[in-house]
């Protein structure tokens, strides 16, 4: 990758992880094997030994999923990266490689539903102990830290309320103790932000979301800082298996291509969409990380180099004004996932942080009230329209909801 040093993300996006194959394909080509062919026996030896190059099983290694892995460790600026089968099975293999029976991490509040769950119903089952808190209160981070805490875990923006940790105070913290810092990168993509810039140790990612941009694969990506890292992850991963096809590494690669012109539209789109809401007389209040009225707002200009897509707000009128807009959008789509370049609109209490449950979700600042806006990259004045139209719904179901109560 070093070819790579000295190139912009926009280029990059275009040009890392494309290798020199036989005949010289602009595109790597789909790899679709399970296994692969020794030379003789010594070979064959050779690579299980972990010596020459080469390829033995796809569990373990196949060209498509390297040209991926590696295209992706460049835009973060990572040593290696490793392709796993979904975000979860990325945050999960690191876990697993990096903490053992009788550790203890911290691990930000406000993280996707089931990396909660993970951390505080299963790692528990085998000794690992979590404290969860807001990552963005270096107070609270220093008071949760133990003796034999050997993980800070931080996803920023924080899903789904947007809370942003400072990432080089929390790395600094985390390094003084010894602890090695995760960060889930999934709502930026590394064209907007570079945790380990900041001095994060390892990044993981949902391919599913931002990089893959088209809502048609599910993946995740493990980076890297260095290669004594990278050999404790490979070696985890070909244990648990849970790794990224060819075909899906393939299409997420291609999707990659459109990176950086894809996460311009989505900050335009999310600016534009977020200033509307913020005056709409229907929003109770909002979280963007690209409005002065966002609590980390100089911490999200700091280190990152867009506001992304993501928007959180609440109603007047909670719940029953929410489903009312919900049920009532035509060009957004009522979905879960985000990323991708249709608007998604949800409601994180009742779907994708289900599975926290209640407490949990009371110590995130996750309402039940909160919708998620995950803007694409249609035109934004049409995007706006449809959630005009979708908010008058709103405000009529809180009226109705008024009324009811008063008679």
């Amino acid at each position: 990758m070093k070819q790579h040093q000295n190139l912009s993300p926009e280029t990059l996006a275009v040009h890392a992880g494309v290798a020199e194959y036989e005949y010289r394909p602009v595109v790597p080509p789909i790899y679709q094997v399970s296994t692969f062919a020794f030379a003789d026996a010594a070979q064959g030896a050779a690579l299980f030994a972990g010596q020459g190059e080469g390829y033995i099983y796809t569990r373990m290694g196949n060209p498509t999923v390297v040209a991926l892995e590696n295209a992706i460790a460049a835009l973060e600026g990572g040593h290696k990266g490793l392709a796993c089968g979904s975000g979860m099975a990325a945050i999960h293999t690191t876990l697993a490689a990096l903490l053992q029976s009788g550790d203890h991490m911290v691990c930000s509040d406000a993280v996707y539903g089931p990396t909660c769950s993970l951390v505080e119903s299963y790692l528990s089952r085998y000794g690992i102990e979590a404290s969860v808190v807001d990552t963005s209160n270096l107070d609270a981070v220093a008071q949760a830290l133990r003796p034999n805490t050997k993980v800070v875990y931080v996803e920023t923006p924080g899903n789904p309320t947007l809370v942003i940790t400072d990432l080089e105070a929390i790395c600094q913290l985390a390094h003084d103790h010894g602890a090695q810092v995760v960060v889930d990168n999934t709502f930026m993509s590394p064209i907007l932000q570079q945790p380990l810039r900041w001095g994060a140790d390892v990044v993981v990612h949902s391919l599913t979301k931002f990089l893959n941009g088209h809502a048609d694969v599910v993946g995740g990506i493990i980076v890297a800082k260095t290669e004594e890292q990278y050999a404790i992850f490979r070696k985890t991963l070909n244990h648990l298996g849970g790794v990224l096809s060819p075909l899906e590494s393939f299409l997420v690669h291609r999707g990659i291509k459109t990176l950086a012109l894809r996460m311009k539209q989505h900050c335009a789109g999310g600016q534009q969409v977020a200033e509307f809401l913020e005056q709409h007389p229907q929003v109770e209040w909002i979280r963007y990380p690209g409005l002065p009225s966002h609590p980390n707002y100089e911490i999200g200009r700091k280190q990152t180099n867009g506001a992304g897509a993501i928007i959180s707000f609440g109603l007047k009128g909670g719940l029953e004004a929410g489903r009312a807009m919900m049920n009532s959008v035509k060009l957004c789509a009522l979905a879960v996932s985000l990323g991708g370049v249709d608007s998604l609109i949800q409601h994180p209490a009742s779907m994708t942080h289900a599975s926290m449950g209640r407490e949990a979700r009371a110590r995130a600042h996750i309402s039940d009230g909160l919708v998620r806006i995950s803007v694409g990259i249609e035109n934004p004045n049409e995007i706006i329209a449809d959630l005009d139209q979708a908010l008058a719904a709103a405000t009529a179901a809180a009226i109705c909801d008024t009324q009811v109560g008063v008679g």
